[in-house]
């Protein structure tokens, strides 16, 4: 059985990405850092199939966990692609556990990922704002910063080559110079 993090090892605070669930002591890999828990929803009622909140939880095809619950933490855990925490769900007793994938220092952001689902319908079309995709989006941005950069550098030179040459002009057959803006002959 997996070690059981104490309550006192994390704590909600701000994050990019709004609140999240934080680590205050050192988490081991493979500890039990907190359960997610709330009212159980059956997608066989309508009622219950209707509500729409970002902490649902879903078991399996049939049986939903609705986080929304003040006293559950761990729906202040926020998606990552590159996650230190995982999902450990047991949709036969109704239970889903966080636990940690990686060693977690104090100060560290916990998440998990949300998975594909979730992934295309809620944070795709707004932009994923973990970390890793952060830094991919920043390279990105780098490298066509640098691209525009080198296309205004040639066309620049460009310009500058087509200007001295027009700046050249050919009387009777011999090349005549500018200076002060005049011809010379």
């Amino acid at each position: 059985m997996p070690a059981i993090a104490s309550s006192k090892s994390y704590r909600v605070g701000r994050s990019k990405t709004g609140l999240g669930l934080f680590a205050t002591m050192p988490i081991k890999k493979g500890t039990r850092i907190i359960r997610y828990f709330g009212p159980i929803l059956d997608s066989r009622i309508p009622a219950h199939d209707e509500i729409e909140n970002k902490y649902l939880f879903e078991l399996n095809n049939r049986w939903t966990i609705d986080g929304s619950v003040r006293k559950n933490l761990a729906r202040y855990i926020n998606h990552s692609c590159r996650p230190n925490a995982e999902s450990d769900v047991r949709p036969r007793e109704r239970k889903v556990f966080i636990r940690a994938i990686k060693n977690i220092e104090p100060g560290d952001e916990i998440n998990y990922d949300y998975g594909t689902d979730y992934f295309k319908a809620y944070l795709k079309p707004i932009g994923c704002k973990c970390p890793s995709c952060e830094t991919k989006r920043k390279k990105l941005r780098a490298e066509a910063r640098a691209e525009r950069a080198k296309v205004k550098a040639r066309t620049e030179a460009k310009a500058k080559k087509t200007g001295a040459k027009a700046g050249k002009k050919k009387l009777n057959g011999h090349a005549v110079g500018k200076k002060n803006g005049r011809a010379r002959a």
